[in-house]
């Protein structure tokens, strides 16, 4: 699978199930692929920690463990290292720096520093305005319209795609959130029918 084909199944982050069984066995094995000791390859200190805490609110700790638990900021962090163009690598860092512009612009903070409740408001912005734009898109004359857009024309769209994919494709999220198994488990070929649903094989 090459590295362009790779960035387009990332923006079905949105419908995971949509992901074709070969892209769901590659996102999996990034997952498996990450050292036991957190270790930033493109991220520095600052970046990571405003990905983590926009990931934990997309995807936050309930009675299931959230983004931070499932690693998804250093699963984005590995793909923007290794599978992003330099021109893609630069806009999603340059959409990190604004998200702090922006932020600085309202609270006079960076975005991390910020209260929960403002860090929640911002992210509503970003999708109100990304909804804007896709609507606008769609409602626009065909003249007008051009090719299909790539997913990296919206930093939001890019960040929000990145966090459900790495979330629902680790271990923690596809187990604990669709309930499902990563790989098949073992077939109970012998199960008393008593514990099965009742008048399901009757």
């Amino acid at each position: 699978m090459d590295r362009r084909e790779v960035i387009k199944l990332l923006a079905l982050g949105s419908a995971l199930p949509a992901l074709p069984p070969d892209a769901f066995a590659l996102f999996v094995g990034l997952h498996q692929s990450l050292a036991s000791t957190p270790r930033l390859k493109i991220l520095n200190a600052h970046q990571d920690a405003t990905v983590t805490a926009m990931a934990e609110l997309i995807l936050p700790q309930t009675d299931t463990p959230g983004a931070k638990t499932a690693r998804v900021n250093e699963f984005i962090d590995l793909i923007v290292a290794d599978w992003y163009s330099e021109d893609e690598r630069s806009f999603f860092l340059s959409g990190l720096a604004n998200l702090d512009a922006r932020s600085q612009s309202l609270f006079s903070k960076n975005f991390v520093d910020t209260s929960a409740t403002q860090q929640s408001d911002i992210l509503r912005a970003l999708g109100d305005e990304m909804a804007e734009e896709s609507t606008a898109l769609r409602t626009a004359p065909r003249g007008d319209r051009g090719t299909d857009p790539e997913p990296d024309g919206n930093f939001y769209f890019i960040f929000r795609s990145l966090a459900l994919t790495g979330y629902f494709t680790s271990e923690i999220g596809f187990r604990q959130q669709l309930h499902e198994e990563t790989i098949p488990g073992h077939f109970d070929g012998c199960v008393p029918l008593a514990t099965l649903a009742p008048g399901k094989y009757s």
